[in-house]
């Protein structure tokens, strides 16, 4: 039987932000390297330690609303060909549905908001914190990846310092200006080791997160890796509530049925690194192409079992295309290793392939389903229990994952696929839907004028 789990919410933050930048060598880490600038910023300002953890949320998730790779891409590139305010809605859209990320949402709403755009003085914390990671961003974005860090810093100091004034507000560029004269300060932002830093020194290192706190964050995510198209906008919220129906048929207790389902949330969390040409690609795919998309469930599986306390969320989640025989992927595991939690995800995944819609055809019927499940038990792929306990009660199961993936897809027409598809298209401003927080406003410290060198 399991247990309730708890993680260290540092952890879970970094990894699930590593998960959201590894599509791209040119975009990899940006946010967690955004994030260590921020708060740097953040602490040289004195600020409480509240307000610093909401900064460096902010920033590790800065980016949440760019929803594809190639979204990512132009944005890093200086934003070619793309509304850049798009993805800071959709961004404090997701902030705002989770309680956790939720006082962040201001933050994520108005970060690439310009210094002269606001009305608000700087001592506004919504105004500094939006102020901080706008600075964050823009400096990491322009080291250049294939040059020595402190043969760039001083014209990457200059850069930020010809802001001042007008992108940024001249006490958040002496920030930066304080914080960046120390060499391990440039050899930090770009080091290999920049997780195990943030990890073990950064904030949240002291904060544990338990199951009700994680699940609205799976939640979340279950979002952002199926609102990168259309045609997968339900897959995720279909598979945990197909899981969590069989979980229940098995006798599972409401706390493994609920850990079901944050798998579900997370199974294609991978998927993040495959391009959209690939996921909504109307046919076959060719080898080359399913060989990148084989990558997917190592991906989900390395990163949730990096995070302490969810290593048994990530065999359920990442081994939905093993099979009983050996013949699955990535890990080739059989019978003796694939746990009963894992059959169900992998039965659960390939119902709602076959009973949702796709690019290239419509859900299938049931008699069509239970044939090509009935085939893979036949083959050994699958679990033969799983899969009568679905066609048993096939009613109950299609109905209710026709329920939920129907709440998905109006949320996603709603908050998502029209913002998108109006505004990327437009050129005038994205409505603002996420207004800051309030007048709680600080002082911030005068710069340093002397920086004494360390021993």
């Amino acid at each position: 039987m399991l247990h309730e789990f708890t993680a260290q919410l540092g952890n879970l933050l970094l990894s699930l932000s590593d998960a959201i930048d590894m599509a791209d060598a040119r975009i990899a880490s940006h946010q967690m390297r955004t994030a260590f600038v921020a708060w740097k910023l953040a602490e040289a300002a004195n600020l409480p330690s509240s307000e610093v953890e909401r900064i460096f949320l902010a920033a590790i998730f800065h980016d949440i609303g760019a929803l594809s790779i190639e979204e990512k891409a132009k944005l890093h590139e200086g934003f070619k060909n793309v509304h850049v305010d798009v993805h800071c809605i959709l961004g404090a859209e997701l902030f705002s549905m989770c309680p956790l990320t939720k006082s962040a949402t201001p933050i994520v709403r108005h970060h690439h908001r310009p210094w002269t755009d606001w009305n608000e003085p700087v001592s506004n914390l919504d105004v500094l914190g939006a102020q901080i990671v706008y600075l964050a961003d823009i400096l990491e974005r322009s080291i250049r990846r294939d040059q020595y860090i402190l043969h760039q810093a001083d014209h990457l100091r200059a850069e930020i310092a010809s802001l001042s004034g007008l992108e940024v507000h001249p006490d958040v560029v002496d920030l930066l200006m304080d914080v960046s004269r120390y060499e391990d300060f440039w050899f930090d932002l770009v080091s290999h080791r920049l997780y195990s830093l943030l990890l073990h020194y950064g904030p949240f290192r002291h904060t544990e997160v338990d199951q009700k706190d994680i699940f609205p964050v799976a939640s979340i995510f279950r979002h952002v890796i199926d609102f990168k198209s259309r045609f997968t906008a339900t897959h995720s919220t279909g598979v945990a509530e197909c899981a969590a129906l069989l979980c229940r048929f098995f006798g599972f207790t409401d706390l493994e049925v609920t850990q079901m389902r944050i798998a579900g949330y997370f199974h294609d969390l991978g998927k993040l690194a495959i391009p959209n040409s690939i996921l909504e690609k109307p046919g076959r795919l060719t080898k080359e192409e399913f060989e990148i998309v084989k990558q997917h469930t190592y991906f989900t599986y390395t990163i949730l079992s990096s995070i302490g306390g969810l290593e048994q969320i990530a065999e359920w989640a990442a081994f939905h295309h093993e099979k009983l025989d050996g013949s699955g992927y990535p890990f080739h595991v059989d019978m003796e290793k694939i746990s009963i939690g894992a059959r169900i995800m992998t039965v659960a995944d390939i119902f709602t392939a076959l009973f949702e819609d796709r690019p290239y055809r419509e859900g299938l019927s049931q008699k069509k389903i239970a044939d090509i499940l009935q085939s893979q038990v036949a083959s050994n792929h699958l679990d033969r229990f799983v899969v009568q306990v679905l066609l048993d009660n096939f009613a109950e199961i299609s109905a209710e994952v026709k329920e939920k993936q129907r709440e998905s897809i109006d949320l996603f027409d709603a908050k998502f696929w029209k913002l998108k598809a109006e505004d990327v298209r437009s050129s005038r401003p994205a409505k603002d839907v996420v207004p800051p927080r309030g007048p709680t406003t600080v002082s911030l410290p005068a710069p340093r004028n002397t920086v004494q060198q360390p021993a």
